[in-house]
């Protein structure tokens, strides 16, 4: 029955419990808090993201706490949204023109109202943590709690120590990847360079506007591509000279990687003459929906052969049914909470690139995944034997206490832990960093601690290991 009077506002007070997503035997416990101790405080290493590098350039406060908690974060609206509440009257801008609510005290209160929905999920998790751990604030987010929570949160991000920079040194950030697209300037990059502050932020190359026939506007991207670099991108080899050119320039800018959102893992090996014919369709809006997957499928072993030149890290995001309501799309444009993991084939869709350089020990292939299936079937065997190929870790959907646990328990069998990465967190919420490294570093740490008290790994090893999985992975894979 429900609580009332004192009983209900003690159980409106948070307190993260320091023992957390450890293991509920005692010794396992112990065990796994003594790993976590060790490894908590480690610097953050964030090697692939999306927070907005003009925030560290510009070095300006935060606007309020809508606009830095719910308007930016797909993970937030999209389960407001699916129960019933409309993109629009949480502050969502809207591409269409139409009517986007703007008073960041009422997109609050809707969130607050509904704060119960995130009951159970990583979400609830990183944001609890956020508020507490960042902002102080202890108590329940709630209709009661709503306008309380607000002003305090208000009144923090007004304070010096609250803005980007200040909280990156805070988090004990090394260093953080952005991501762009090669038509981006860069020129957030190049004011935090030239701002003398020593904070580490780099790029990453996205060429999905360029290489991915059924982008929009896909044909004038590539124009304007030709127009950045100086090369006539209406032929093939001058085509393929803009990007080399433009990986070049990003890694001026820190990149260590490039990053390929496909919708699919297949690669093709294709004769110059064959990929100049898809070339050419693909700039006059004539590829049919194979033919278009065929030209991505080749543009990635042409990244990795350009990666073997530059020695950029090559990223391979497949498998996400990406913008999957066509009326959200249109009235709100990408990246709105409807992206989708499909079923997804590694084994036959790699193979082309794999037989062209997958046995080159300087070329590194980072590959991730949104079917779990495919873990312990195709993936650890494959990054078991390849020496190109590591797996990313746990990623988007299953970036939750659970898809790591998982993904360790998978994977760990055929491709052993030096096989894997580390952790990233692949965010734009930029409070939410420090939870979710923490999420990862406690669930290894668990992990770890099964392996211990149950004879497979020496105590000794696990802390080595925990070490490993929290810092020297991603450094070594990612180049940083």
């Amino acid at each position: 029955m429900p609580l009332e009077g004192t009983e209900a506002q003690a159980v409106s007070e948070i307190r993260l419990d320091p023992y957390r997503l450890f293991p509920a035997d005692s010794t396992s416990r112990a065990l796994a808090f003594a790993l976590y101790e060790t490894i908590r405080d480690l610097p953050i290493v964030s090697p692939h993201g999306h927070t907005d590098p003009r925030w560290y350039a510009e070095n300006e406060a935060f606007p309020d706490p809508a606009q830095l908690f719910i308007v930016p974060d797909h993970y937030v609206f999209r389960m407001l949204y699916s129960q019933g509440i409309d993109l629009s009257d949480l502050g969502v801008p809207r591409s269409d023109g139409g009517f986007s609510e703007t008073d960041s005290r009422k997109i609050w209160r809707t969130f607050a109202e509904n704060f119960h929905l995130f009951r159970a999920t990583p979400s609830r998790m990183w944001l609890e943590h956020s508020f507490q751990e960042v902002f102080g604030w202890t108590k329940r987010i709630s209709a009661e709690t709503a306008d309380e929570a607000y002003d305090h949160i208000a009144d923090c991000l007004a304070r010096p120590e609250f803005r980007p920079r200040a909280l990156f040194e805070r988090f004990n950030i090394e260093v953080i990847a952005t991501t762009e697209s090669p038509l981006d300037d860069l020129k957030w990059h190049r004011q935090i360079r030239e701002s003398g502050w020593n904070g580490r932020v780099v790029t990453a190359y996205r060429p999905d506007p360029v290489v991915d026939p059924e982008f929009e506007g896909f044909a004038a991207n590539v124009e304007k591509f030709g127009e950045l670099t100086g090369e006539n991108t209406t032929t093939w080899e001058g085509y393929l000279k803009a990007h080399r050119n433009r990986r070049t320039w990003f890694k001026s800018f820190g990149a260590t990687s490039s990053d390929h959102g496909h919708a699919t893992a297949r690669t093709e090996n294709l004769s110059a003459a064959t990929a100049n014919e898809l070339f050419q369709k693909a700039l006059t809006g004539r590829c049919s929906p194979e033919e278009a997957d065929a030209f991505r499928g080749h543009m990635l072993t042409e990244m990795a052969r350009m990666s073997l030149d530059d020695g950029l890290v090559l990223q391979i995001h497949p498998g996400s049914h990406r913008n999957h309501s066509s009326a959200v799309m249109s009235a709100f444009g990408r990246d709105k909470g409807f992206d989708i993991p499909t079923q997804t084939n590694y084994v036959d869709a790699l193979k082309p690139l794999l037989d062209a350089v997958g046995l080159e020990r300087n070329l590194s292939i980072i590959l991730f995944t949104l079917d779990e299936t495919a873990y312990s079937r195709e993936l650890a065997p494959m990054a078991g034997v390849y020496p190109t190929l590591k797996l990313g870790p746990a990623w988007w959907f299953y970036d939750s206490p659970e898809g790591m646990r998982r993904f360790r328990e998978l994977t760990t069998e055929t491709a052993g832990f030096y096989n894997t990465v580390g952790f990233n967190d692949d965010t734009r919420a930029f409070c939410s960093i420090p939870a979710r490294h923490d999420v990862a570093r406690r669930v290894d740490c668990a992990y770890l601690a099964s392996l211990v008290t149950s004879g497979r790994l020496d105590e000794d090893e696990a802390f080595e290991v925990a070490h490993d999985l929290t810092y020297r992975l991603v450094k070594q894979a990612y180049r940083l």
